[in-house]
């Protein structure tokens, strides 16, 4: 497989950059904040937690949290993983065989398609940057074939932060049906939407060949917790991933699916504040681009905590966050982070980030940037 350019570029420049306009998390909170958040029980179980080995299918109270979450789910319908990596890597090489079909929706987490591509043929159906990064469902109708085993779908989507209609999504949910296709759906950034009414119901809670991915990383903003999970009513198939994950993590780690468990029964707590947050960030950035709109094509993305927007400066997108990065401290991606071996990805555009508080700063320090370029 081809290097991971999102990870490879963060390598570098994540934890170098001062400041990081390009995050795809929530805002994050210290142990101390999150343990403040405890019930004496949970708080009890935490400083009482053995450092050996867990369950492979994750702790049972864990998972019993997990599936307050959902509509239609129980604990035996999840797995846990090691963040939503894992679980995207299990379940492709799980579901899909040599002489299969995958369609992918691109852009997408470069691993969606890159280890589908691993194993078999894989078409991408692109999102429309010049209709708002809709999705033409009969693009995707007509990209089937009769070895089309899965379809994978991520909205909010990553990286342009767009949720398709609800009507749409049934569309999807439909073509899966008719054909007994697996629905692969990343909902890592569901529940940080810009209306409510704009939420998708979870796909496993509405199609029985679904599998439903999200982790603590993104809305939670508790990407150091390292737990995700895939929700699979098809408890077969589910046995089959735990198989895979043998030969993977094995298990997750104690502390953190009590801090899981802990910041699951706070949820509503952690979302509300991560959504007044991603609120504020979006005030400060329209304000911003409204007063750069000869260099930034800005449109407030649907849900999540991420946006794909152009850059229209004259030195291109690459060469602009380059030297960005290197004179400003201002971390953006560009768009060839994002390239696709499924199809083309407009080359002029650069993923913000807009979950965590730090952005006013780093916006300011965007502003004085520019000013002393132009």
């Amino acid at each position: 497989m081809r290097d991971f350019a999102l990870e490879v570029y963060f390598s570098k420049w994540e934890f170098a950059a001062k400041y990081n306009l390009t995050g795809s998390d929530g805002e994050n909170m210290t142990l101390a904040q999150l343990l403040a958040l405890a019930s004496p029980q949970d708080r009890a179980d935490f400083d009482a937690v053995s450092l050996g080995y867990t369950e492979t299918f994750g702790a049972p109270v864990l998972r019993a949290e997990i599936a307050r979450t959902y509509d239609t789910v129980s604990p035996e319908h999840l797995l846990c993983f090691a963040g939503a990596e894992e679980g995207i890597y299990v379940a492709m090489r799980v579901l899909l065989q040599p002489g299969d079909h995958a369609i992918v929706i691109t852009p997408n987490y470069q691993a969606a398609e890159t280890v589908p591509l691993d194993i078999c043929e894989v078409t991408g159906v692109a999102l429309d940057i010049e209709r708002h990064w809709d999705l033409d469902v009969d693009l995707l109708r007509a990209a089937l074939r009769p070895n089309t085993k899965l379809i994978s779908i991520n909205f909010p989507n990553n990286p342009t932060g767009k949720i398709i209609p609800r009507a749409t999504f049934d569309a999807i949910v439909e073509i899966c049906r008719g054909r007994g296709l697996w629905l692969f759906s990343d909902e890592v950034y569901r529940l940080i939407e810009r209306h409510p009414a704009m939420r998708l119901p979870q796909a496993v809670d509405v199609y029985e060949r679904a599998i439903s991915l999200n982790v603590m990383s993104k809305a939670y903003g508790l990407p150091g917790l390292r737990i995700g999970w895939l929700a699979c009513k098809d408890r077969a198939t589910l046995l089959k991933f735990e198989h895979y994950k043998h030969f993977l993590s094995i298990c997750n780690s104690a502390p953190s699916e009590v801090l899981a468990r802990i910041a699951l029964k706070a949820g509503e707590q952690i979302l509300a504040r991560n959504r007044r947050v991603v609120r504020d960030n979006l005030l400060v950035l329209s304000e911003f681009f409204a007063d750069h709109a000869q260099l930034f094509d800005w449109r407030e993305p649907d849900g999540g905590c991420v946006g794909f927007i152009r850059y229209k400066g004259r030195e291109g997108v690459e060469e602009f966050t380059r030297r960005l990065v290197e004179e400003s401290g201002v971390l953006f991606l560009p768009s060839s982070i994002y390239r696709s071996e499924l199809g083309p990805v407009p080359d002029n555009c650069l993923r913000v980030g807009f979950g965590r508080s730090h952005v006013p700063a780093g916006v300011e320090a965007l502003r004085r940037w520019l000013e002393l370029e132009h």
